[in-house]
């Protein structure tokens, strides 16, 4: 389970670097600086859930199967609220209208604060010290 954490959290990170060079270098000339500055919400979030579950993966002061729940919630909150975020931040530039699927942008958000809740019980739960 470390390895897929470690495997996961790595992936999101290389993808959030690009898509972060992607906003600074390749929509500048697409959208307005307002879409770039959601876009770039949704990179950092990524990113700050990459290092998430690479440091998880990296700690034995949480058990395996709360490791798998939260790698889950992650995949499943990066994929709703980054990606939903991308895709409303470069509306215009699709033929879908993400704007009708924008409700899973605060599913993905709840998903990431569980993500995050699940570790604190497991933290609580651990009985070293």
């Amino acid at each position: 389970m470390n390895k897929n954490l470690l495997i996961t959290g790595t992936i999101l990170g290389i993808l959030g670097i690009i898509l972060g060079a992607f906003a600074a270098h390749g929509l500048e000339k697409l959208v307005d600086a307002d879409a770039i500055k959601t876009f770039e919400t949704g990179v950092r979030y990524q990113i700050y859930h990459a290092f998430f579950l690479l440091i998880l993966g990296g700690t034995y002061f949480v058990d395996l199967k709360l490791k798998k729940i939260i790698l889950y919630l992650v995949v499943v909150g990066v994929i709703f609220f980054s990606g939903s975020i991308y895709g409303l931040a470069t509306n215009e530039l699709s033929g879908f209208d993400f704007e009708t699927i924008a409700i899973i942008t605060p599913i993905g958000g709840l998903s990431l604060i569980l993500a995050w809740f699940v570790m604190l019980i497991g933290f609580i739960r651990n009985k070293v010290d």
